[in-house]
């Protein structure tokens, strides 16, 4: 693993302390400079509880749609709340990754979103890799508990590759997520995968309406990371992060989005015409009518956050309303 825990003091972030600032030193010069550690608040922060909306949303929409499928009273519920486990964790996860990587790396100076924890030096590189390690380890155990319960041995290669990836979109020497592959994997793994793989286990089947809502969230996943890219795509130009946002430019980035929203949308009212309770899906408009407007004008690092926080909003709508429709 190239991102070696034991080797990132020679890249741990500078605090810019000016000399003379020791003891002895300026004590208001010292104040200023010193950088708190992070408390409970910051490691909260620091699992990005706006995104797990991602984990949450195909959980929902595959349990609807395996429901749908079943017959009068058949509900798997021990396995939709390991899938549920095994989603969130694997996004805080790459989550607290992200953190570690970008910020051994040098990125996270350059970043106007939110603080990272070793980006703002607030919390060590080595602690970070430990708390990124615990929830791919959870994730781990619950998908293991969910191939004993189910008996889909080959669930465990689905696992294996699902955290691999997690990993190396911002780890190792070649992260992909630098390459502007990172859409891609948010819309296999938190779409189809999350999706489809929460349906197959409940039913031992994939079906229309799980294929349809997969494809639906996969869209708005691909879509909450470009708004997050927009957001960074100076910086990440000055960090020789090449992103797809950095690739095909600002313009192309935002009618990406709405056109990846509209996609989605439209997914769901095709599912409408034929399962009717599923037009409750509609009122995902609600959030996702500000966000592309908001979008397609916003000119500051602070418009682009609020717009990624709406699509956490949006998504979660979206896939709780689509499973209820699908589940009744």
């Amino acid at each position: 693993m190239a991102n070696n825990p034991s080797r990132t003091s020679a890249h741990k972030p500078l605090r810019n302390t000016p000399k003379g600032t020791g003891k002895s030193g300026n004590p208001a010069a010292r104040e200023i400079q010193e950088i708190p550690k992070a408390r409970l608040g910051d490691w909260i922060n620091g699992a990005r509880p706006f995104t797990l909306s991602m984990a949450v949303a195909p959980v929902a929409i595959g349990t609807g749609a395996a429901i749908f499928a079943s017959d009068p009273g058949v509900y798997h519920w021990v396995r939709a709340l390991l899938c549920l486990v095994i989603a969130i964790a694997l996004q805080i996860g790459v989550n607290f990754a992200n953190d570690y990587s970008d910020g051994i790396r040098g990125t996270d100076q350059h970043r106007v979103g939110p603080s990272r924890l070793v980006g703002s030096g607030r919390a060590p590189a080595r602690r970070v890799f430990a708390v990124a390690m615990t929830f791919f380890g959870i994730a781990a155990v619950a998908g293991l508990a969910l191939v004993i319960i189910s008996g889909i041995w080959w669930l465990l290669i689905v696992g294996v590759l699902a955290i691999v990836a997690a990993w190396y979109y911002t780890g190792g020497k070649r992260p992909y997520g630098y390459q502007g592959l990172g859409e891609l994997f948010v819309f296999i793994f938190f779409g189809l995968v999350a999706t489809l793989g929460t349906t197959f286990v409940q039913i031992g089947a994939v079906t229309q309406p799980a294929i349809a809502g997969g494809i639906a969230v996969g869209f708005i996943a691909v879509a909450t990371l470009m708004v997050n890219n927009l957001r960074d795509i100076e910086q990440d130009k000055i960090a020789g992060k090449r992103t797809l946002s950095v690739r095909i430019g600002g313009t192309a980035t935002r009618v990406s989005y709405v056109v990846l929203l509209l996609l989605a949308l439209g997914l769901a009212i095709w599912l409408a015409i034929f399962i009717p309770l599923v037009w409750v899906t509609l009122f995902s408009l609600l959030v996702m009518i500000p966000a592309i407007i908001i979008v397609l004008t916003g000119k500051t690092a602070r418009e682009f956050v609020l717009v990624l926080k709406l699509t956490g909003v949006l998504q979660l709508i979206f896939g709780l309303t689509l499973g209820f429709g699908l589940a009744f």
